[in-house]
């Protein structure tokens, strides 16, 4: 059984409540039909502004309660105090709104969790062949340095290994080791010794060959070649990656999933199918 299919599972048996605030988008009010008719979560109908989801944002960040009661108008903010109140156990969004007003709406209203000072966000991409993989960060920050790469990698680990079961991660790069030189394979590098001080166990900085073909990596003397979470040095390749993986491989992309916040966010890509809504959110329900 595949992971989505561990989390429709796994779902049916919790019946978690999830906020799909995008129902006048038709596949997100579709999405929604079908997560009710074959009993994987609940969906929760957005709720009309009040003062008890203004007082969250009060609670929050200290805003007036003018400025709540203004803030909380919006939808994926008031979705957001839902799942911050305990109205909802998670968010599913940006089917319609981009990626930054699910982040605005998060930060705002859930908060990030302990420790964590940035989002971050990864794509679970199941692959015909029946691979299964975690790429980070593909939606959400644009050039990190050597400690937001390693926080990145951090957070990824975690995710990995609550719906993988485990965590092989490869910090990737254009040089596998020190066969090459430059800025960027220099931040990879810093971002491993950084895990490495951490006691995470992770490789890099790593070609996507030696990360993913096991002939390659011993050819290189870089490691087993068996990673299930690539960790790209910016959004620009981690987005092109993911895309690329779509088209040329038939790979199905799901999420992205948003990492760091107190209660499970997904922010959907804007070309997500109802079937790709569906999957997000039990996989999201899973991380909670």
């Amino acid at each position: 059984m595949g992971i989505i299919e561990t989390a429709m599972a796994a779902a049916r048996q919790r019946r978690a409540r999830v906020i799909l605030p995008e129902t006048d988008d038709e596949r997100t009010a579709e999405a929604a039909r079908k997560l009710a008719a074959e009993d994987i979560a609940t969906p929760v109908p957005l709720a009309e502004p009040s003062d008890a989801l203004a007082q969250v944002l009060i609670d929050a960040r200290g805003v007036k309660p003018a400025i709540a009661s203004r803030m909380i108008a919006k939808p994926l903010i008031r979705a957001a105090a839902m799942v911050a109140a305990g109205e909802a156990d998670a968010m599913v969004a940006g089917a319609v709104a981009p990626t930054r007003r699910v982040i605005e709406a998060a930060s705002l209203a859930i908060g990030l969790a302990d420790g964590i000072e940035a989002p971050s966000s990864f794509f679970l991409m199941a692959f015909p062949d029946g691979r299964e993989m975690i790429f980070a960060d593909c939606a959400v920050t644009v050039d990190p340095d050597a400690a937001t790469l390693a926080a990145i990698a951090t957070a990824s680990t975690a995710s990995a290994e609550a719906l993988l079961g485990a965590a092989r991660v490869a910090l990737l790069s254009y040089s596998t080791g020190t066969s090459g030189a430059g800025p960027s394979v220099g931040k990879v590098a810093e971002a491993v010794d950084i895990l490495k001080e951490c006691g995470l166990d992770a490789r890099g900085p790593l070609q996507a060959d030696a990360a993913l073909n096991p002939a390659i990596a011993a050819r290189k003397g870089s490691g087993a070649g068996d990673a299930n979470v690539l960790v790209f040095p910016s959004l620009d390749a981690g987005n092109i990656a993911y895309k690329l993986a779509q088209e040329l491989a038939g790979a199905q992309a799901i999420g992205p999933f948003l990492q760091g916040f107190r209660k499970p966010v997904c922010d959907l890509s804007r070309g997500a199918t109802v079937d790709d809504i569906v999957a997000a959110t039990a996989v999201a329900l899973s991380l909670g």
